[in-house]
């Protein structure tokens, strides 16, 4: 039976724990075979804060996924985001031993090696070391220098850095759940790969990844990575404004919000209503949809606020570096009902939403192309990428071998002699005491268990 390359990818959110296991067809597109998701407790803003909690969400995620594909996880690509990433430029060169021969990968990869060993600032570690543009002997803006030749080749870096002890804790928990963790990636990097096409990288946008926790920002140009933040504000502090504002429960909160929230407070009448039932025998609250919007827009222009000075830190204003694909948004708070006339009206950039159905297989559940699972899509992309048998079909794992036997503990000096009276004995009565003298030590401890167990009745 051919090996099949199954991917499997583990977005672990705030809000919610999505386990993703796919496969490219022979169209080249993503076959997703099965999605376990569960409600995300012990993660707060992109960050575990409850170890427990949050293997207990892993592996309910991860059994439903295996549960409805067939397929059993053995690792997983898992995102990684949170406030404590940040990002930073780094030019970096390396001499090259012999001018006369090929630049070759070997070379660009003690570039980034060099890299890696950068020194952080204390509980800081390097996730990621992306090359950007290539130098060869002074010749700039080289795209692949593989093939050419050249003595001093140099790179500037886009080097993506978080905190050790969370990354080592996500690790923690995906061991503890019984899979091996196979890869790392950056959420908004992942996202990016699901939901953006190669001209608008070139063209040059602005994807911002609204989650639970976070909002994570990355920005293209010319095709290369310029730009990664994580803002620590998502979709729960509009739920938490809301709580607040309307006195009333989180569970009811989220639900105004996703079913009658709006960001922009222009779109309701002031005699639009609704009821919410009170706790425990006290009255319903009427709620105005309008009030409701202006406690959201509030919020949301925050955060695009937060996002938009980070676009501008990049140097967007800038004519050689402008993102002329505008802004794409995707993640769960993209679903906010006018949020895209918000961002457009704010950064006066042109926006779309992002939903990750560019490289999903057309068979698809209509439920995966949800802006919600874009960073799942990713990293199951991810995973395809590693080439790693991330899952093996439930029925093609071997059939669990019969028990084995008690371990049984001899005696040597017992065996020797039993092996040498059975081989010399020809006689019935000698082959059974020979039986009887090679009686572990294991049964005859077993017997006086019973023994002692018997004479105690």
């Amino acid at each position: 039976m051919e090996k099949e390359n199954i991917a499997v990818g583990l977005d672990i959110g705030t809000t919610k724990i999505v386990a993703m296991i796919g496969k490219k067809n022979e169209y080249g597109k993503l076959e997703i075979l099965g999605v376990g998701k569960s409600k995300s407790l012990g993660v707060a803003r992109g960050v575990v804060n409850n170890i427990t909690q949050t293997i207990q969400s892993i592996q309910q995620a991860v059994v439903e996924a295996e549960n409805k594909s067939g397929y059993k996880i053995k690792d997983v690509v898992v995102g990684i985001a949170g406030q404590h990433i940040r990002s930073i430029q780094h030019s970096d060169y390396i001499i090259r031993s012999s001018a006369e021969e090929v630049i070759g990968g070997n070379d660009i990869q003690l570039l980034i090696d060099q890299v890696n060993k950068l020194a952080m600032l204390p509980g800081e570690e390097i996730i990621h070391v992306l090359p950007q543009e290539f130098k060869i002997d002074g010749q700039s803006e080289i795209k692949e220098p593989i093939g050419m030749y050249g003595g001093r080749l140099e790179s500037s870096f886009h080097v993506v850095v978080g905190q050790a002890s969370s990354i080592r804790n996500v690790g923690r928990c995906i061991q503890s759940s019984g899979i091996e963790l196979s890869g790392l990636t950056l959420e908004p990097l992942a996202s990016a790969d699901a939901v953006l096409s190669q001209e608008e990288k070139e063209a040059g946008v602005a994807l911002i990844d609204i989650g639970g926790g976070t909002t994570d920002l990355a920005i293209f140009k010319d095709g290369i990575i310029r730009h990664t933040a994580v803002i620590p504000f998502g979709g729960n502090v509009i739920t938490d404004d809301i709580k607040e504002g309307c006195s009333i429960i989180e569970k009811q909160a989220e639900l105004l919000k996703v079913k009658f929230g709006s960001a922009w407070p222009g779109e309701n009448k002031d005699n639009e209503i609704v009821s919410i039932p009170g706790l425990r025998g006290r009255e319903p609250k009427e709620i105005s949809l309008k009030n409701l919007s202006k406690i959201i827009h509030a919020r949301v222009v925050e955060i695009i606020e937060q996002v938009f000075t980070e676009i501008k830190d990049y140097g967007h204003e800038d004519p050689r570096k402008k993102l002329i694909a505008g802004i794409v948004l995707t993640g769960g708070g993209a679903q906010l009902k006018h949020i895209k006339q918000l961002v457009e009206y704010i950064t006066g950039m042109d926006t779309r939403i992002g939903y990750p159905n560019e490289h999903l297989a057309g068979n698809s559940d209509e439920e995966i192309s949800s802006p919600l699972y874009a960073t799942a899509v990713g990293l199951v992309m991810n995973s395809i990428e590693n080439n790693t048998r991330s899952a093996i079909r439930i029925d093609a794992i071997e059939a669990p071998k019969p028990a084995p036997k008690p371990p049984v503990f001899q005696v040597p000096v017992i065996e020797e002699e039993v092996e040498s009276e059975v081989v010399v004995a020809n006689s019935k009565k000698e082959v059974s005491t020979g039986e009887k003298i090679s009686r572990s030590f294991f049964d005859r401890y077993v017997d006086k268990i019973k023994d002692f167990l018997d004479n105690a009745e």
